[in-house]
């Protein structure tokens, strides 16, 4: 089956309102910016976003953001975004601050068709006894805060139960990727997209390099194309335009 698209813009046009998105990347690592800026042209809004972060400010989902088109995050990290603190602290955003390995394992879980775990990461935290700020009201009190959680002692230990995580939409950038949607992502990228790409119901890849199917090797391919169903291939300009989060230098 063929799963390219004619474009990046006809891949993300059904994306309606109040949808909820997983989207890969790690810092600016393999986001799919292509993707999120069709989605910003689109127009979709009330868009509640499970991510590793935000992007950064004009950046990544921060173009989303930017615009008050997301209202609701569920991620492990704000990083250097300024107006995601900004739409936090005064109540405009909804978010749901999760440890990174646990959100990593809700992502995969709702993937592979299992609906909850019990993992050690929180316990004895408000993560676990609830009470943490998912969103403020204007005047900074909190407005809505975290429920507690269960929690289960097993083999002598405690541990806190946490669902798997099911979006209608994933976005993902992989490397390579043939007409079957299997992909193959590259060093850093591989982080959050394998997962993000497993939690959607429909999962749209924008890929670097697009081959034929029987191109990739079977023990290269990190997602197999039953995740997926729409590929859009970049043209050489977009692959190219990737940006560092924080460039650091050493004195001479």
């Amino acid at each position: 089956m063929d799963k390219t698209m004619a474009s990046a813009a006809r891949a993300v046009a059904d994306i309606p309102a109040g949808a909820t998105l997983a989207v890969g990347g790690f810092g600016l690592s393999g986001v799919p910016d292509t993707l999120i800026r069709v989605l910003h042209e689109q127009g979709a809004d009330d868009l509640e976003v499970v991510s590793n972060n935000c992007g950064v400010d004009g950046r990544g989902l921060g173009i989303l953001l930017g615009s008050g088109r997301i209202s609701r995050v569920t991620g492990s990290y704000v990083g250097e975004n300024k107006e995601f603190a900004r739409q936090y602290l005064s109540g405009e955003l909804e978010v749901e601050l999760v440890p990174q390995g646990t959100l990593a394992e809700r992502l995969r879980a709702g993937g592979t068709g299992i609906p909850a775990f019990y993992t050690p990461a929180g316990v004895g935290t408000q993560v676990a006894a609830g009470g943490l700020p998912w969103r403020h009201a204007p005047d900074g009190t909190v407005a809505v805060a975290s429920p507690p959680k269960e929690t289960r002692v097993l083999a002598g230990h405690t541990y806190v139960l946490e669902h798997a995580i099911i979006t209608d939409y994933a976005l993902v950038r992989a490397w390579r990727g043939d007409r079957h949607g299997n992909l193959v992502f590259r060093r850093a990228a591989a982080n959050f997209n394998p997962l993000a790409a497993m939690a959607g119901r429909i999962t749209i890849a924008e890929v670097e390099e697009l081959v034929e199917p029987g191109e990739l090797a079977a023990e290269h391919i990190h997602i197999p194309g039953i995740f997926v169903q729409r590929v859009v291939q970049l043209t050489p300009e977009q692959a190219a335009d990737q940006q560092i989060e924080k460039r650091t230098v050493r004195s001479r």
